[in-house]
């Protein structure tokens, strides 16, 4: 049958018969026609793959950062240190981190004999990225204080080295870091060290990882009105938990944070945020059993398809209050403070891998008869993302040096106002510049960027969930119209005054010039917009704008200073 088959090769046939009738000058040719046609129908599509290496020492924007700013005995530790983690990461943690795209946790109800079992498996791969977390002590860092105040922005560092390689596990981490400062900011009582020691140990056997149960069925965000959990006094002083967790992320933790409603000796709840207390609980006793947990089922997400999410329901699940009652909100701000820079660090992270990927792409992919680098228009695309990229790394080691100075009480109160603002104008913003910048480097792969194997789809993906997760851009944006008003506009005088300073300094240097003026100008009609807009309600429906504007002067000012250094 493949002898009677018609041969076409551009445009030129051939029957069998015909071809027996060749003469034996011919017969080569044909066959060698036959051959590349077979190896056209067979060969796949040959490009090289874009790599990186060592992400430490390939980023030079990180390493000044940390030559111009870091001590010089403390760089040299910190060097040394980052410089064997960029190995790691390039030859043995990101193979590992495939491995959990690959497979996802898995949800088993009940076992083979119809018993209820509520087990959710997660693969080797992740349960090893758990080990290397505690080895690299990717939260004990920044509870150690081996280096002050510089401490937590070198746990930043390693957690942003470590973000696009952990396969998903750097939102547990999050939460974990979280848990770990709100037990620290309430002293670490005595029923809480063991916990705390957990959280912030450097032994794989001894690591403790928490979740974060804040969303029910109401929603994320209004925790105030959408909080339906009840807590109810055991005679012992601690409490039993009832209610439905809609949304609980690393529902394989050890620990969780939760907030839920007090009831009274007539089992009545206050209501609104008044009503609300924090509580700390065990997911599984020592026997491996859940603490009266049943798992409803794991959430099908879009993106951050590595760690299990589920629907939790707790049917009086034993838990300690240890929050003042009534004062749960107040508790998790340290929380939120927390994961909202974790966000941050996904969020440059996700660009900075993407941007790299793109450049190496660059210098081997040949198009119209040149490398793609040799476009001057692909280039000043890549170059456009770059600039994006170093804005939102150097708004994020401002964020974790402030972070590190008040941590050690060394922060001024005008840097402490100065943190209060930034940390939600950064998460809104880079969670949103961060889904735009991974689009547009992903164009740069052309067709090759929309295919799954190439694991720049799940860049994408994961990507996506920084602009919701903790707080949306317009959740976010409130919150900066409410920590200006709180501080009855002593926030915003620091971040115009801290602003101006800087850019006297980088208005020296006769090539910033131009973007100094541009600064100065955007801050003109800040303050015209603010005198002119008066009230918080009537800032409201600019309250994006009017943040996104303090983002983008803050980081104008930023890279421009980093320039002078």
């Amino acid at each position: 049958w493949d002898r009677c088959q018609m041969l076409s090769v551009k445009g030129i046939k051939s029957t069998v018969g015909q071809e027996q009738q060749a003469s034996v000058k011919d017969k080569p040719v044909l066959e060698d026609r036959e051959m590349h046609l077979a190896r056209r129908e067979t060969e796949a599509l040959l490009q090289e793959q874009p790599e990186t290496g060592n992400q430490y020492l390939e980023d030079t924007l990180l390493r000044s950062y940390l030559k111009t700013h870091l001590p010089p005995k403390v760089l040299e530790e910190v060097h040394q240190d980052l410089e064997r983690f960029g190995n790691r990461l390039l030859t043995k943690i990101q193979p590992l981190s495939w491995e959990c795209e690959l497979n996802p946790p898995v949800f088993r109800q009940h076992d083979a004999w119809g018993q209820r079992v509520d087990h959710i498996h997660t693969c080797s791969a992740w349960r090893r990225m758990k080990e290397i977390s505690a080895e690299e002590g990717l939260i004990a860092e920044a509870y150690e204080k081996r280096y002050s105040n510089w401490s937590r922005l070198y746990q930043a560092v390693k957690l942003y080295l470590f973000s696009s390689s952990s396969g998903g596990f750097s939102c547990p981490l999050a939460m974990t870091d979280g848990a770990a400062k709100v037990i620290e900011s309430l002293g670490i009582p005595g029923s809480l060290k063991n916990a705390f020691d957990r959280l912030t140990s450097r032994d794989p056997k001894k690591f403790w990882t928490s979740g974060q149960w804040m969303t029910e069925r109401r929603g994320g965000s209004d925790v105030a009105n959408g909080t339906e959990t009840v807590a109810r006094k055991q005679p012992d002083g601690t409490y039993r938990l009832y209610g439905f967790k809609w949304f609980t992320s690393a529902a394989d933790s050890d620990m969780a944070l939760t907030l839920a409603r007090i009831a009274d000796a007539e089992g009545q709840c206050t209501q609104g945020s008044r009503g609300l207390s924090l509580f700390f609980l065990r997911v599984r006793d020592e026997e491996g059993n859940l603490n009266s947990i049943q798992v409803q089922r794991l959430k099908d997400k879009l993106g951050t398809r590595q760690m299990a999410t589920a629907e939790l329901w707790l049917q009086g699940a034993r838990a300690e209050l240890i929050s003042a009652e009534g004062r749960g909100v107040a508790a998790i701000s340290n929380m939120l403070n927390i994961t909202r820079i974790h966000n941050v660090i996904g969020a440059v992270a996700s660009m900075r891998r993407m941007i790299s990927l793109s450049r190496d792409y660059a210098r081997k992919r040949v198009a119209f008869g040149k490398l793609l680098k040799d476009h001057p228009l692909h280039m000043q695309t890549i170059a456009r993302m770059e600039v994006q990229v170093r804005g939102a790394f150097l708004l994020l080691m401002e964020i974790v040096r402030l972070l590190g100075l008040a941590e050690t009480n060394l922060a001024s109160e005008q840097e402490q106002l100065l943190l209060r603002l930034l940390v939600p104008v950064a998460k809104l913003y880079t969670g949103k510049q961060a889904s735009a910048v991974v689009i547009e480097a992903m164009e740069s792969f052309g067709g090759q960027g929309y295919m799954e194997d190439t694991g720049l789809p799940v860049i994408l993906r994961d990507t996506l969930v920084l602009s919701i997760w903790e707080g949306t851009t317009n959740i976010l944006s409130l919150d900066v119209l409410r920590s200006l008003a709180k501080s009855q506009g002593q926030v915003m005088a620091v971040f115009l005054s801290t602003v101006q300073k800087k850019l006297e300094v980088a208005a020296g240097t006769e090539e910033l010039s131009p973007a100094v003026q541009r600064t100065q100008e955007a801050i003109r009609n800040l303050r015209q917009f603010m005198a002119a807009a008066g009230s918080e309600q009537e800032l409201e429906p600019a309250a994006r704008d009017f943040s996104y504007s303090l983002a983008r002067i803050y980081t104008g000012r930023a890279t421009q200073n980093h320039r002078t250094k």
